[in-house]
């Protein structure tokens, strides 16, 4: 009997055995590399299907071979690669037809699946970025936390007790929390531990796929083998199903005591998008904050630069007050910092200008924004509010009517229209999906007590304080 014949009937009874998921994710992926006497060499598109049929199936495979070619054979599995495979054994129909130009048909493989592409035995995930290190992360008070935090997780060894688990680390646009993610990535995968580094688009895509290539069963068993899950981004997460397989992956992980570590641009609590389920079990480990750039370390951050511009470019100086000018008007976060440095570069270079205050102040003006009012989130609100009322914020935007939570409630819908622009219907939407007459009657309610009650009036101005800074 023909070697394609033999795998086809092969193939039958481990899809009969196993039933038709199983056999999907583990089975319909292999191919006959070579057959020849007793040596039988099986393909399949990745070092991790190989290692799992390895230490899982390759024992039941070789059984089924041996009874259906009722000969003694030895089995090995080959890792098949788009550039060096070799054309595989097919199985031929019963009646040949006859032979046709047209090439055979692509086979479906892992190489469009969700399994991201192996380091060693290590999973690999979104590209790394060798710059972003421990080293290259300019420490300051707004950070120190952060930076610590990450550190002892990328420091850890596969056998330490996890400390932090999961690492929560939220920081607005630009502060540095990708490049404390990618500085533990580095550091983890240096040391020899499996590590698997993706935004919460990748996940959300690689989780997609393996539902359409269906080797959703590869997907799930590749996330739950590393030592080290580290996500960014999540408040890109979308999708009721990719939410539930994320929440499912997390719980295997942490109940398995593998580290993770996430990154977002708001604390759990505010993502308001995401299933309850995630985030309290995000909220279950620990939570650190990456605050806004002060002006020392925007100044400390700008020293780094120039000193490792200094290296590529011969003659480049920038003199202290430049940075210092620099430092005081590119207020907003690290990227805006690196584009001011990167115009004092580039005209320099281009033109042969010496960098001056006067250059600075031409390159970087619209960089440079002139102070305007904050501008207050109506989320910010109910969270000082709950904060200084001592209730939780998914009490304001319950339908409780206890005392302890209605005038929390009020003064934050009083705040919410003083405070911003939005429209009555709108704060109400914000608050649970109330009506907007009930946010007039809380907005009254509140007018009318804080020019009676001196000490509300006291603690609506330290509210409205807080909320300015």
């Amino acid at each position: 009997m023909r070697p394609g014949a033999i795998w086809e009937r092969v193939r039958r009874r481990l899809r009969a055995e196993f039933g038709e998921d199983v056999f999907n994710s583990w089975f319909k992926s292999i191919e006959i590399d070579q057959a020849a006497g007793e040596m039988v060499r099986l393909s399949v598109p990745t070092r991790f299907l190989k290692s799992w049929i390895e230490n899982h199936y390759k024992d039941r495979i070789l059984t089924r071979w041996r009874e259906e070619a009722g000969q003694d054979v030895h089995i090995d599995v080959i890792v098949r690669t788009a550039v060096s495979a070799r054309p595989s054994v097919r199985p031929k129909p019963a009646v040949e037809p006859a032979r046709s130009p047209m090439p055979a048909a692509p086979n479906r493989s892992f190489d469009n699946a969700p399994l991201i592409q192996g380091h060693g035995e290590a999973l690999g995930g979104s590209p790394l970025d060798p710059r972003l290190t421990f080293e290259t992360f300019v420490q300051g008070r707004s950070n120190t936390l952060a930076r610590a935090a990450a550190l002892q997780v990328a420091q850890s060894r596969s056998s330490d007790a996890v400390l932090f688990n999961p690492l929560y680390i939220h920081a607005g646009v630009g502060l540095g929390k990708t490049h404390l993610l990618q500085a533990i990535s580095g550091t983890a995968q240096a040391a020899g531990r499996r590590i698997l580094y993706l935004t919460a688009e990748k996940f959300t895509f690689g989780f997609v796929a393996s539902l359409k290539n269906q080797t959703a069963m590869a997907f799930k068993e590749a996330l739950r083998n590393i030592d080290l899950l580290i996500i960014d981004d999540l408040q890109f997460l979308q999708g009721k199903q990719t939410q539930a397989e994320f929440c499912h992956t997390l719980n295997a992980l942490i109940d398995a005591g593998r580290q993770v570590v996430v990154a977002g641009d708001r604390p759990p609590s505010d993502l308001e998008n995401l299933d309850e389920r995630v985030r309290s079990r995000l909220a279950g480990g620990l939570t650190v904050e990456i605050g806004p750039l002060d002006e020392n370390l925007r100044l400390d951050i700008l020293k780094q630069k120039l000193t490792h511009a200094k290296v590529q470019h011969q003659g480049f100086d920038v003199p202290l007050a430049v940075l210092g000018y620099v430092a005081k008007n590119v207020t907003q976060n690290g990227r805006d910092l690196d584009g001011a440095f990167n115009r004092l570069l580039a005209t320099n270079r281009l033109t042969a200008q010496p960098v001056t205050i006067e250059m600075a102040e031409r390159s970087i003006r619209d960089l440079v924004r002139v102070a305007e009012p904050k501008r207050i989130k109506i989320e910010e609100i109910q969270k000082i509010v709950a904060q200084h009322y001592n209730v939780s914020r998914s009490d304001i935007l319950s339908s409780r009517r206890t005392a302890t939570v209605v005038r929390p409630r009020q003064i934050a819908m009083y705040l919410a229209k003083t405070l911003t622009l939005r429209s009555l219907p709108e704060i109400g939407r914000r608050f649970g999906g109330r009506d907007h007459t009930t946010v007039l009657h809380a907005v009254r309610k509140i007018e009318g007590l804080v020019g009676q009650d001196p000490a509300l009036n006291e603690e609506v101005e330290v509210l409205k304080r807080r909320l300015n800074d």
